[in-house]
């Protein structure tokens, strides 16, 4: 047994098996073999009646190690770990706190009782890696907890809390303080009691249900992802067969997802939202301490990321124009704060705390003399912006890091307007900010390393998913949406319509096609976009007219109740009849031949213009790795998870033949684009996009120090 990861010591009767792998007790193959050490050791001691396994740390076990990943398995393996748990003649209990997920809770699962503290979280979700597990859990969860809980917990991928845990059956009781002493008196009593090992295998099989209406619930909601509805198939085989054939039937599914390109896919997402973070320059910059954050603007995404900062336990700051602006800014702060509360992410009582002590909303900008870091959020306007930055130059203290929530505007640009334009980063959140996990990080040249720094660890604190991210013209996630949306308006000139195009990208794994996210952003908010464009660079005479002939008939989407679709009280019922008239006289003023589309047609044409435009992103320094791409797309865009982001699918299928149908799919669609010398060079090289990922250089922007160094 290694003492490294495990300890064993002996209270009275009672065995306690210390699983010590810091810092998540990943279940790893030195501790497996410890485990059976443990009890095969313990087993020989006639003193010993029972055996308590508890986590050492912050958690109980969090699941698989991840370093472990893509490597052939070691025995023992963790179905042959929880066999042999179960079945020890001695009394076995799993006392849980912090997270007890996957691999973790499968062996809470082989415990005989289980107890777990107030804060724990228990779940299977192995879904979210393209797996279902794999030592048993589809077949003991439905035994504890009923039919319905497993294939939600099971296939659904999210943990629960201990309370819900209580109720469905999955634990026998609630800690009350420390949970190694609670674990320890649980186990005196029920060997007061001469309770009887209770292997879960022998309980009673879970209720019968209707399985294909769960299966086509389950499908639905996977949206093309395959381990979902494998989960389904391996807990109704331990429902309907003895407890060895689910076994057998749920390693058998395990074994074959192992190695499907979805698993690989989701492993890729894991890591590359890990790998968006290790940024060598900036962990160089030391990040300053922030505490307060001033936030100008108080509309629907600066009370977004004002709401976000309260709850991640910043003191807020908000300035308005008005009295009036200010009271609807606290009003809807207030309304995400009590939305919060309604889904458990914080009490009642903390939450009153928060708008009473750690929020202001103010007509003056010297109100923000003491923030750390500011969040400029208003209209998507230069000039505007600019004029907020002058102000900031004024009444900010000299080491505040400023930034601007803009999507498409030249960071550089609003930097200008100071005096200080090392400090000044983008921070582009998506909306609803306190809801989405993706923020770029725009870095112009010049920004100082500890302002970039300072810019990320306030992202982390609030929970977010930072990108790196250079400047241009909608930074990495907006530039790409452009591009691809472009080629949908050019395939809808070419015979396609908006609606055919949203069912074939809904298919591909996206939530919503590009028409559907449009009505829901607000069809307004593109027009402006067009038209700053136009202003800039020129009208574009290909350009197509029917999205902003649409506009300028008053139809902006839900809002309006008429975009692309229909909509009563903000649900579609049904396509707008007026946008097939605008796109016949788009096509007829181009006296355009139309053709039929299929929905791979579609779809292929849309991957190859993102993958082009992506590569075209990395050529030219906007995006550190392959990788970061991905995550932008997956994070911010309803990109399918399953598939890996859109660089991982095109390593999938060939660059060589992703890179050729970008070539013809250019001549028929122009909107895809000139061809990436990128691609061409990954070709010509045998390379992939993957290759790229640890490849990340050093970047010019970064590499200014902070003030006061030497």
């Amino acid at each position: 047994m290694s003492e490294q990861v495990t300890s064993l010591t002996v209270e009275g009767a009672i065995a306690v098996l210390w699983i010590n792998n810091p810092p998540v007790n990943a279940v790893s193959h030195a501790v497996r073999a410890a485990v059976v050490d443990a009890i095969n050791l313990t087993e020989q001691n006639p003193d010993v009646r029972a055996l308590l396994i508890v986590g050492a740390g912050r958690m109980f076990v969090a699941g698989a190690d991840i370093k472990e990943f893509g490597l052939p398995p070691e025995p023992p393996l963790l179905p042959e770990v929880c066999a042999r748990i179960e079945t020890s003649p001695m009394v076995v209990v799993a006392a849980m706190h912090g997270a007890a997920l996957g691999g973790g809770l499968e062996i809470a699962l082989s415990a005989h009782y289980r107890i777990c503290a107030p804060d724990a979280r228990m779940g299977l979700p192995e879904v979210n890696l393209g797996l279902i597990p794999g030592a048993g859990g589809t077949q003991r969860l439905p035994r504890l907890v009923g039919t319905e809980h497993a294939v939600e917990m099971i296939a659904g991928g999210k943990p629960v809390s201990a309370d819900q845990a209580l109720e469905m059956g999955l634990v026998d009781r609630l800690a009350e303080g420390p949970i190694f002493e609670a674990g320890l008196a649980y186990t005196k009593q029920l060997l007061a009691q001469n309770a009887p090992p209770r292997p879960t295998r022998d309980l009673p099989r879970a209720n019968n249900i209707d399985w294909n209406a769960v299966t086509e619930r389950v499908k639905k909601r996977a949206r093309g992802q395959t381990a979902p509805v494998q989960a389904v198939r391996a807990i109704k085989a331990g429902v309907e067969q003895p407890f060895e054939y689910g076994v057998r039937t749920e390693r058998k599914i395990f074994n074959t997802l192992v190695q499907s390109d979805q698993r690989r896919a989701m492993v890729h997402a894991f890591f590359a939202e890990r790998a968006a973070s290790n940024l060598p320059d900036v962990a160089r910059g030391q990040a300053q301490p922030v505490q307060q954050i001033g936030i100008v603007g108080g509309g629907t995404m600066g009370a977004g990321i004002a709401c976000a900062a309260l709850l991640a336990g910043f003191s807020v700051t908000v300035a308005e124009i008005s009295e009036d602006a200010c009271a609807k800014a606290g009003q809807r702060i207030a309304t995400l704060i009590q939305g919060a509360v309604e889904h458990g992410k914080t009490d009642q009582h903390v939450a009153s705390k928060m708008l009473s002590d750690a929020l202001c909303c103010s007509t003056s900008f010297a109100q923000l003399s003491d923030a750390d870091l500011v969040i400029e959020a208003v209209v998507e306007d230069m000039t505007a912006k600019k004029g907020v930055f002058q102000k900031l130059e004024r009444f900010c203290k000299p080491l505040a890091v400023l930034t601007s929530n803009t999507s498409y505007l030249d960071v550089a640009q609003i930097a200008t307007a100071t005096q200080r334009a090392d400090r000044v980063v983008g921070l582009h959140f998506f909306s609803p900010a306190h809801v989405m996990k993706l923020v770029e990080v725009v870095v112009p040249q010049g920004a100082a390393s500890d302002a970039v720094a300072t810019a990320f660890a306030v992202a982390k604190r609030l929970g977010k998913t930072a990108i790196w991210s250079g400047v241009c013209d909608g930074f990495i996630g907006n530039r790409i949406l452009q591009r691809c949306r472009a080629v949908a308006d050019q395939m809808v000139l070419q015979g396609a319509d908006p609606w055919q195009i949203d069912a074939a990208l809904v298919a591909f794994g996206y939530p919503m096609g590009p028409y559907a996210v449009a009505d829901m952003a607000g069809l307004d908010i593109g027009w402006a976009n067009r038209k700053r464009l136009a202003a800039l660079h020129g009208a574009d005479p290909q350009a197509v007219k029917f999205p902003d002939m649409l506009c300028a008939a008053g139809d902006y989407g839900r809002k309006t109740g008429r975009g692309y679709y229909v909509y009563d009280n903000g649900s579609p019922i049904g396509k707008n009849p007026e946008v097939t008239r605008l796109i016949a006289q788009d096509r007829a003023a181009r006296a355009l031949h139309t053709r039929p589309f299929d929905a791979t047609d579609i779809q292929r044409k849309y991957m190859a213009a993102i993958v082009n435009e992506a590569a075209q992103i990395l050529d030219e320094g906007i995006a550190l790795r392959p990788s970061d791409i991905d995550v932008v797309l997956m994070a911010g865009y309803g990109f399918p998870r399953f598939r890996g982001g859109p660089l991982f699918w095109a390593d999938m299928q060939g660059i060589e033949v992703v890179r050729d149908e970008i070539r013809r799919f250019a001549l028929e669609i122009p909107a895809v684009g000139k061809p990436a010398a990128l691609v061409d060079r990954l070709v010509a090289e045998g390379r992939s996009f993957g290759t790229m990922n640890d490849e990340v250089a050093t970047k010019p922007a970064l590499s200014v120090p902070p003030r006061g160094s030497p």
